[in-house]
């Protein structure tokens, strides 16, 4: 542990380099994923903007609860099923998953097939049902 302390005091340009491209490296990986959304921001956006919600949940998850009108897509078949989603290219998408982690993987295969407005739940279905929002089932 000493001589990771040595090293850091007398590289420091070297460690400020790599402290920097580090950062640099995470904001570029999290604009990718799209921008996200709070649950109060996404209501806005299902009901003035209608938005639609794709939920790429399980089945099972999907089935025991989901946002009102949401599309259940799951991770495992979006690249399959993507076209599906072709006639709402024009609309905002909001991605919803479990916690809103994996909805940033959905989000940039979603921009790379040609859709731009796309964003993700910050928080997922977890931050939804915290804010008591209705959930259907």
């Amino acid at each position: 542990m000493e001589n990771l302390f040595e090293f850091v005091t007398n590289h420091l340009y070297l460690v400020a380099a790599w402290v920097v491209t580090v950062v640099l490296l995470l904001l570029n990986e999290s604009r990718k994923g799209g921008t996200s959304v709070t649950p109060s921001q996404a209501v806005t956006l299902i009901n003035k903007e209608d938005a639609v919600v794709i939920d790429i949940r399980s089945k099972k998850e999907w089935a025991e609860g989901h946002i009102t009108s949401a599309l259940n897509v799951p991770m495992a078949d979006l690249d399959k099923r993507i076209g599906e989603l072709e006639k709402h290219k024009s609309k905002p998408l909001i991605v919803v998953c479990n916690l809103g982690q994996t909805a940033g993987a959905a989000t940039k295969k979603l921009k790379a097939a040609g859709f731009e407005k796309v964003s993700r739940l910050s928080g997922g279905m977890t931050e939804w049902k915290g804010q008591n929002l209705p959930v259907i089932k």
